[in-house]
């Protein structure tokens, strides 16, 4: 099984919702399912599986999640494979469900039981055929490349009013910035909000600056306890933060300094909070979906070490994973952005040349991110890596956020 989540974004940069992509068979090791084996199981719907094993909680913060159905899953008994409230699922129709009276009659009681319902990849060409279906619809996914939005807001207006337009493939910040300021549409999918920085054009702000100081401290080859004891003392809220920790790790001692408690929590350990609370702080400023998409990046590759024979470099592969959108948390390209931090040089070729073995990782990451599967089985094969391994570390990677920051 591979599975993962994909954004959808309103005006706000504020996550709605999320989409559930799953593949359950790897088609380089079973190319009969490219033919008709594909058909097999077919009544099955992957993706209500990963919801009912993780629950919304854990998968998407609560928020609703949209599952794809094709022309066979649709006859599915959905209501048996899925055990979350039916209120939280979206079932997403394609163009593979024919705008027959059969598939409308289904859709029909699929929204009869409480699931809403969502349709993509419909041609301009064929709005007319699909009225029926269109009109049971709570979302319809479009293509802003392909559409006129200020067309299609008053088409949709007036032939479906409540129906919420949801702008798909849209790929810069331009764009997305472009979209929110015409109007027209209510949610946005796409790897905007996370695309590369081309250009250094601000200052990174004095407290910033401090977070840096802190990083760097850290991440010195055998750093000094009390010297990332006094860094942290600049900032209340990473004292608060790192007292809440200790406290819960030592119920019965009485912390007297800032540093007693680095102290108490030890060098390793201090080091990976200090990582993993100042890539929060400094993401403070950001949509709330870049903190979740490094935070899993971290932990995903970190899970990921002993599947790719690099257990010993956990660690690193961690803090490549939380640096790995650097340059759009400090709004300077990469290469700035790693000036002004200390990190290894395997972690500098991953972000900055796309070279060497924590590359390999980092470009793995983001083609499962994207629901390549194509890509991502083609590497499972090379590497030899048992697909339900990678799974299972990316579910223990969304349990690791959840647990870090609680919806």
């Amino acid at each position: 099984m591979l599975a993962t989540l994909i954004p959808l974004f309103d005006s706000e940069m504020s996550v709605c919702s999320y989409s559930v992509f799953a593949r359950k068979t790897n088609l380089f090791l079973n190319p009969s399912f490219m033919a008709g084996a594909r058909f097999d199981g077919a009544g099955t719907v992957p993706e209500l599986e990963v919801v009912s094993n993780m629950g919304v909680a854990t998968l998407s913060g609560g928020k609703e999640v949209f599952v794809p159905i094709n022309q066979f899953s649709i006859f599915a008994e959905i209501s048996l494979q899925c055990t979350v409230p039916p209120q939280k699922v979206v079932l997403l129709m394609d163009n593979s469900i024919p705008p027959e009276e059969a598939y409308v009659k289904r859709a029909k009681e699929l929204k009869e039981q409480g699931y809403r319902l969502a349709i993509r990849k419909i041609p301009i060409s064929s709005f007319e055929d699909y009225k029926e279906l269109i009109a049971l619809c709570s979302y319809i996914l479009l293509d802003h490349v392909k559409i006129d939005v200020s067309k299609a807001k008053i088409y949709f207006g007036r032939q479906y009013p409540g129906i919420k337009l949801c702008a798909v493939n849209v790929d810069t910040k331009e764009d997305y910035d472009k979209l929110v300021a015409d109007g027209g549409y209510d949610l946005y999918e796409g790897s905007f909000f996370r695309m590369p920085i081309k250009k250094s054009e601000k200052e990174v702000s004095p407290l910033k600056v401090n977070y840096i100081e802190l990083l760097n401290v850290v991440n010195a080859p055998d750093y000094d306890l009390t010297d990332a004891a006094d860094v942290i003392g600049k900032d209340p809220a990473l004292v608060i933060s790192l007292l809440e920790i200790v406290n819960r790790m030592a119920f019965n001692s009485e912390i007297t300094s800032i540093r007693h408690a680095a102290a108490m929590l030890g060098q390793k350990e201090l080091k990976r909070w200090i990582n993993t609370a100042v890539t929060k702080e400094l993401c403070a400023d950001k949509p709330s979906e870049l903190i979740r998409l490094v935070m899993i990046r971290a932990k995903f590759a970190e899970n990921l070490a002993s599947e790719f024979e690099m257990a010993m470099q956990a660690p690193e592969l961690f803090i490549m994973g939380l640096f790995s959108a650097l340059d759009i948390m400090l709004e300077k390209t990469m290469e700035d952005a790693l000036e002004m931090v200390q990190v290894s040089t395997h972690i500098k070729e991953a972000l900055l040349e796309n070279k060497g073995d924590f590359a390999k990782i980092l470009q793995f990451i983001k083609c499962y991110e994207d629901a390549d599967w194509t890509e991502v089985s083609r590497i499972l094969v090379l590497e030899d890596i048992d697909m339900n391994n990678v799974y299972t570390a990316y579910l223990g990677a969304l349990r690791w956020y959840r647990d870090l920051i609680p919806a």
